[in-house]
């Protein structure tokens, strides 16, 4: 049975799952899937074109599915697809995808989530279990891999990619990419060690935080650039998880990983 306020606008054409809560003066557009157990807030706006999982809430002032804020964009059908149980706080913004990026949806990943004055922009691809922190604003086409946490004001450049388990800190800004198990903060942003009270909450061994600071201590340290440092940490490490991990998200990086700290 749902609970929908009469003070609600709620389109006839939105499909809404069991047990879901729409408050006084929220907005839910056609063309919108809400799963079981969802609370849509008051003055919360749903827009055309999104889906959401279960157990999912949308706080007020929270805007999910706008049109994109990119000039490429042409009015074509794009979406935003939200996860299980992720929540997103006060006067969030999550925009549509875009035709022009190839993707054309913009992804949140279950139990993630969103606090309040975040700016997910189109085709960004939020992994699971993240975490971003008031006022951080993702620009198009930004990847953020499962357990990456972006503390308050952050700021991230169109195309970056932050790897799982990474840490931004406060008030960092970055054009290029923070490789999985890392930490980045500084200004100009760069690389501070390893996230291991991150990753030992998270049910890592200490056996393996070291393997992680090994290899980084081999790609930052060591006086290799960073073709070099890839080959000698794939010549010289077992193959394991995470070695994999860090090397794959290297491989793949275009916008070049962030660098060393300055002395």
């Amino acid at each position: 049975m749902n609970k929908i306020h009469p003070m609600a606008c709620v389109s006839p054409e939105a499909k809404l799952g069991d047990n879901v809560e729409v408050g006084p003066f929220a907005f839910i557009d056609a063309h919108v899937e809400i799963g079981d157990g969802c609370r849509i807030l008051n003055n919360a706006t749903i827009f055309n074109h999104v889906r959401m999982g279960k157990d999912c809430c949308v706080f007020p002032g929270a805007v999910v599915g706008a049109i994109p804020q990119d000039l490429k964009f042409e009015g074509e059908e794009s979406w935003v697809e939200i996860g299980d149980r992720v929540n997103i706080r006060e006067c969030a913004t999550i925009n549509r995808g875009t035709k022009a990026s190839g993707k054309g949806v913009t992804r949140v990943g279950d139990d993630t989530l969103v606090m309040s004055y975040v700016h997910i922009a189109h085709d960004c691809q939020i992994g699971r279990h993240c975490i971003l922190v008031s006022y951080t604003g993702l620009a198009g086409e930004t990847d953020v891999h499962d357990w990456a946490i972006l503390a308050g004001n952050c700021g991230c450049h169109q195309f970056t990619r932050l790897g799982t388990h990474s840490f931004m800190a406060a008030y960092s800004k970055t054009g290029k990419d923070i490789p999985p198990y890392a930490m980045a903060g500084r200004d100009p942003v760069s690389f501070e060690g390893v996230n291991r009270v991150g990753l030992l909450r998270r049910g890592f061994t200490e056996k393996d935080v070291d393997e992680i600071k090994a290899i980084y201590d081999a790609l930052y340290f060591q006086g290799m650039n960073v073709s070099q440092a890839v080959e000698y940490i794939q010549e010289h490490f077992p193959a394991s998880v995470h070695r994999d991990t860090i090397l794959e998200f290297i491989r793949g990086s275009k916008r070049g990983i962030i660098p060393k700290p300055r002395q």
